[in-house]
């Protein structure tokens, strides 16, 4: 194994650093830095980036990483893990998914060394750690007031891509074009094959979200040879389902919402999937579901203005209660204290 060089930092093969990555100064003239925890193997085998708050409000990847680098049982047989739990530091610091500048830094890539705040930030992560790596995890949540089921997005038009995504474990996986100034975008010009993962809400941390994305992480590790498997029997895996299409369901009226469905919920068409009342009590309106799907996505404020988008339905060729009901097994396994391992 080579020496890995990311920014004026060397790394060995066998040693485990946390590094503080330059990327900007302030006009305070206060550096910031990116955190970058690397765990290298002794034996040669994949490099993996795992990064989380590339929107800085999305705080469960940065638990998610947390906890599985504080493991004692954390111990990579080959190859080397790159951990980025707060890529948009700014926007951690602020509370604010954005960049200082108000750039989505996920839609600024590869960026640019003499571009923008957001540009910089996005050319030195794609330069320093995404250039070393053949793998990446990149996790996110919904937005503020919106909660994810948890998922994986990724381009499935890639077979290796997409066992790693049947091999995260998560429930629902959506097949997800590549977007324009994407970090998977970037990532995929530089060969390094990636999963999106999303759960949770913005500026909250999910026990369920976290758990999940803990397995999953783990899962794909073990699946690439870099941790050791369990010796225990394996139960036997139930295959993520499939959605090659997805919709949003918008307000058809300005009101205080009554939700009737909850994330991971079946619906079929013609379901009521929430109720839009007036303040002074009469039902306005109800948001109707128009084929049959499963809830991934969900609006959390109970107020809502025309147009606004209340639910993420993921449409399946599968039976919707087969997935219902795994969806329901794997709550019910992480709820209960599953092994995260």
């Amino acid at each position: 194994m080579q020496v890995l060089q990311i920014g004026e930092f060397s790394i060995l093969p066998g040693q485990q650093c946390k590094i503080e990555l330059p990327v900007a100064k302030l006009y305070t003239d206060a550096d910031v830095s990116l955190p970058v925890h690397i765990i290298r193997a002794k034996k040669p085998g994949p490099t993996i980036f795992i990064s989380a708050a590339v929107h800085g409000d999305e705080l469960n990847g940065i638990e998610i990483i947390r906890r599985l680098i504080s493991q004692k049982k954390f111990n990579i047989k080959k190859g080397t893990v790159i951990a980025v739990p707060m890529v948009n530091v700014y926007g951690v610091v602020q509370q604010s998914r954005y960049m200082p500048d108000r750039r989505d830094l996920n839609r600024c890539f590869p960026g640019s060394p003499q571009g923008s705040l957001a540009g910089r930030v996005a050319h030195t992560f794609l330069n320093e750690i995404v250039k070393h790596c053949d793998y990446g995890i990149d996790l996110h949540t919904g937005a503020i007031h919106r909660s994810n089921l948890p998922q994986i997005r990724a381009d499935l038009s890639d077979s290796e891509t997409k066992t790693l995504a049947q091999e995260f474990g998560v429930p629902v996986i959506l097949n997800a074009d590549i977007i324009d100034g994407s970090l998977r975008g970037a990532a995929l010009k530089n060969k390094t094959k990636v999963l999106l993962y999303e759960a949770g809400e913005a500026l909250r941390f999910d026990e369920f979200s976290i758990r999940a994305g803990m397995k999953g992480i783990t899962n794909v590790l073990k699946h690439l040879g870099m941790l050791r498997k369990s010796s225990e029997p394996k139960k036997k895996k139930t295959a993520p389902f499939i959605a090659n299409s997805s919709q949003w369901l918008r307000a058809n009226a300005s009101g205080i919402v009554n939700h009737c469905v909850a994330l991971g919920s079946q619906v079929i068409e013609g379901d009521v999937l929430a109720e839009i009342g007036s303040p002074y009590g009469e039902i306005i309106s109800k948001v109707i579901a128009n084929r049959a799907g499963i809830v991934v996505g969900q609006q959390n404020i109970p107020l809502v203005q025309e147009g606004e988008a209340m639910f993420h339905i993921a449409y399946f060729e599968e039976d919707d209660k087969q997935i219902s009901g795994f969806i329901e097994t794997v709550q019910d396994d992480l709820h209960l204290g599953g092994d995260d391992s």
